[in-house]
């Protein structure tokens, strides 16, 4: 991670930690770093429904111009759609204005590569270098006057081809099938209604009358529990929620129980290895993966491999070896065969082509995984490394180690990549030992971080 940028992008307060002038500068850096002799360089762009996401995107299409490059605004759309549209549609570079999850007076800009691919770490440091001295290593970006000026024009047509694309990935039709989707009020709230009606399924929405300050407000796939009670109210057949960008996808069976990320990852891997798919009968995971799902996996005879948390780590762990599946938890699933990216509508199409061929229930697919008790915990802080570096917290973490040294369990307190945050996660066979733990440690981190405020404070 950089100096602005995390696992997912350029991410903070939008108006406070990421400006409007930020945006401006990583355009003008991508403008020119893109340009090719005798031709400007051709930039795609998309927001989500967040208030400032049009603030970003206006700031960052007036860098890219100003630098000689072509804009085409996709205005509201998901980030999938930019990484389709930028490899099938031959852009040099693709941005997504979102903060994914997070609430809505969070922002973020994500940047994709002409592979659809999230950019890599070289490219990352060169933009870091820019924002801060407004020049490059190579001398000053030059603004392009005349005819030289890029334009800016309207592409809504790439929207459309995406949400065809979606549809033509359907093997089956959904006609008969109750299906609820939450997009969260989010970029996927048009484009998911679209695919599966287009599909022939009875669609109910829910959380999709955006306001600008409601994405992600209760709703969608860090609030599933909206969802959940929706489908079982109304006797739906399953139910599939997005976050902000539609990135992620959580799902619920037809009883509102809740079919996380790590479930999906065993319902898709083994419909994959049932039609040969599955290359090397593996799937890639991370380390915030569910031990039960590992065990599930080993009895159907399919491997897997860990990587960092981030789905930037399991599609580099993918690309590396040829693999067809993998994801996250949280929802981000990764399918080589249709997407560079984790992509949740695309994910719920699979899911449901699951439970059509199977001529089952999704409450049955997924009650093959029997997950071991977690307890999660998301302490806000300050600094999140210096307070994990503390000698309490460290010593909060190896006690509550010991508590596993002689049973099944695990311990993992780590930095959030996008957000100012400290993740805990215990996993063990007792449910109430697991929260003690959890509560335990969320106690020593929030008082490091209290004490370390209140010396940051009399210090100034």
């Amino acid at each position: 991670m950089g100096k602005y940028f995390g696992t997912d992008g350029m991410r903070g307060k939008a108006g406070e930690e990421l400006l409007s002038t930020h945006a401006y500068k990583i355009g003008r850096f991508l403008g020119w770093y893109f340009k090719k002799t005798g031709k400007r360089a051709r930039a795609v762009i998309g927001k989500d429904t967040r208030l400032s996401s049009y603030m970003l995107e206006y700031a960052m299409a007036s860098g890219l111009s100003s630098s000689g490059a072509d804009v085409f605004m996709m205005h509201v759309t998901t980030t999938p759609s930019i990484s389709y549209t930028v490899v099938h549609d031959n852009f040099d570079i693709g941005i997504m204005i979102s903060a994914s999850h997070n609430p809505f007076y969070d922002n973020g800009i994500k940047i994709i590569n002409s592979s659809g691919e999230k950019i890599d770490d070289s490219l990352i440091e060169k933009i870091e270098y820019y924002i801060d001295n407004e020049t490059t290593e190579k001398g000053d970006i030059p603004f392009a006057s005349g005819k030289d000026v890029g334009k800016i024009t309207d592409y809504s047509e790439g929207r459309n081809r995406y949400i065809a694309y979606l549809i033509s990935s359907s093997k089956r039709s959904f006609k008969g099938l109750k299906i609820g989707l939450d997009p969260s009020n989010g970029g996927g709230f048009m484009i998911c209604r679209s695919v599966f009606d287009a599909l022939g399924a009875k669609t109910y929405l829910i959380n999709d009358e955006p306001s600008g300050e409601n994405i992600n407000k209760k709703c969608g796939s860090t609030s599933i529990e909206a969802l959940s009670e929706f489908v079982r109210l109304n006797s739906l057949d399953m139910g599939f929620a997005y976050d902000g960008d539609a990135d992620r996808c959580i799902a619920v069976d037809e009883n509102g129980k809740v079919v996380d990320g790590d479930k999906i990852l065993y319902i898709l891997g083994k419909n994959l290895k049932s039609r040969g798919e599955l290359n090397e009968n593996t799937i890639v995971t991370t380390v915030m993966s569910n031990s039960g799902l590992y065990a599930s996996l080993g009895e159907i005879g399919i491997s897997y491999k860990e990587t960092r948390v981030g789905d930037r780590y399991v599609h580099e762990e993918m690309i590396k070896n040829d693999f067809s599946l993998g994801g996250e938890q949280s929802g981000h699933i990764i399918i080589s065969k249709y997407a560079q990216t984790g992509d949740g509508i695309l994910t719920s199409i699979k899911l449901t082509e699951c439970v059509i061929e199977e001529k089952s229930r999704l409450s049955k697919l997924a009650s093959e995984v029997i997950l071991y008790p977690q307890a999660l915990k998301n302490v806000h802080v300050t600094d999140k490394n210096e307070v994990l570096s503390s000698s309490e917290v460290q010593k909060a973490i190896e006690s509550a180690r010991l508590h596993f040294s002689h049973t099944n369990g695990r311990v993992l307190v780590r930095p959030s990549g996008t957000e100012p945050l400290i993740r805990i996660m215990v996993e063990g066979e007792n449910e109430e030992l697991c929260q003690k733990i959890a509560d335990e440690l969320e106690n020593a981190v929030m008082t490091v971080s209290k004490r370390r405020a209140v010396t940051s404070f009399e210090g100034a």
